[in-house]
């Protein structure tokens, strides 16, 4: 199960690594020709990586803190740390990203103006930067679909459910980051063939809008997995019958299950025993009831059987 936590770790490690040597270098990139230029879209992009690397220092702080192992002051693990420096990197990415895209687009609308020109830097650094993002989102899918097999679900599912949100947040900081290098490439041409600034404009405040949506979705996941979010119904409904597949069982009522981190879990399950089972059996069944969990969800760090007589599924 150590194990376990650990593989999961280590790759998320790995793919938030990659995304922030990726943005890194975007930044730097789109900074010189945002400067350069004069686009507001540039600049805005800029802002956007820089917030795209903040996030992922947070986030390697969020893995790094989440992943000690439990003590007497937390004996159920630092899991849940995790969540809370990744909400806030996502309230980073709404306020340094979002923030400043919308009010410097706003802005560009506003004064008007003819076009900067610079045209051709603009598109050769939104290239590149559509290579490297893509590049690590290709690294984020990878670790989606490999989790998304060992769970029999589709990726899409896996990363709706998934208590893993650093992966997510690598995932669609990055699909954010492709559509917005889209967006500051089609403000740029509509700039260019019409001469008018004001397209540059609308495209940092549409990339501003785009950082906000992102940011609303990341700090809502991480703020219901804070609060304790229940694992998804497939997977109490597994437990329940893995339970009632063993002997001197009769009904199986509450299934509590709830996210103490990413890939670790806490299940309580109510159990009804056969009134003819001995005291023996009662403890050898309950400790077979917490290895299977733990043998079908390998993130059960805790299993609790309670045993009762008036069980009400």
């Amino acid at each position: 199960m150590a194990d376990e936590d650990r593989e999961n770790g280590g790759e998320s490690l790995g793919t938030v690594l990659v995304a922030a040597a990726a943005n890194l270098a975007i930044a730097a990139a789109k900074l010189v020709a945002g400067l350069v230029s004069g686009s507001a879209a540039m600049l805005s992009e800029a802002a956007h990586s820089v917030a795209d690397t903040v996030t992922e220092l947070l986030l390697l702080v969020a893995i790094r803190r989440g992943d000690r192992a439990a003590d007497r002051t937390h004996p159920l693990g630092y899991g849940r740390e995790t969540y809370v420096w990744a909400l806030l990197a996502a309230v980073s990415l709404f306020v340094a990203g979002a923030g400043f895209a919308v009010t410097h687009g706003v802005h560009t609308v506003l004064a008007g103006g003819e076009a900067e020109g610079h045209f051709a830097l603009n598109y050769a650094v939104l290239g590149i930067a559509f290579v490297l993002e893509s590049i690590s989102l290709r690294t984020a899918l990878r670790q989606i679909r490999g989790k998304a097999a060992a769970w029999d679900t589709t990726p899409g599912r896996y990363l709706v459910a998934t208590s893993d949100t650093t992966v997510k947040a690598v995932a669609l900081e990055d699909t954010a980051a492709l559509v917005g290098i889209a967006l500051a490439a089609a403000g740029l041409g509509l700039e260019q063939v019409t001469g008018r600034a004001v397209w540059d404009g609308i495209a940092s405040v549409l990339i501003g809008l785009l950082l906000a949506v992102v940011a609303v979705v990341l700090g809502r996941a991480n703020l219901s997995l804070l609060i304790g979010r229940a694992v998804p119904t497939e997977i109490r409904q597994r437990v329940r019958a893995e339970v009632l597949a063993l002997p001197h069982i009769t009904e199986v009522g509450e299934v509590l299950a709830v996210y103490l981190g990413p890939a670790q879990m806490l299940i309580a399950i109510q159990v009804d025993f056969h009134d003819t089972a001995s005291a023996a059996e009662v403890e050898h069944v309950a400790d077979e009831v917490e290895r299977r969990t733990r043998e079908v969800f390998p993130g059960a760090r805790y299993v609790v059987v309670d045993p009762t007589s008036s069980v009400h599924a």
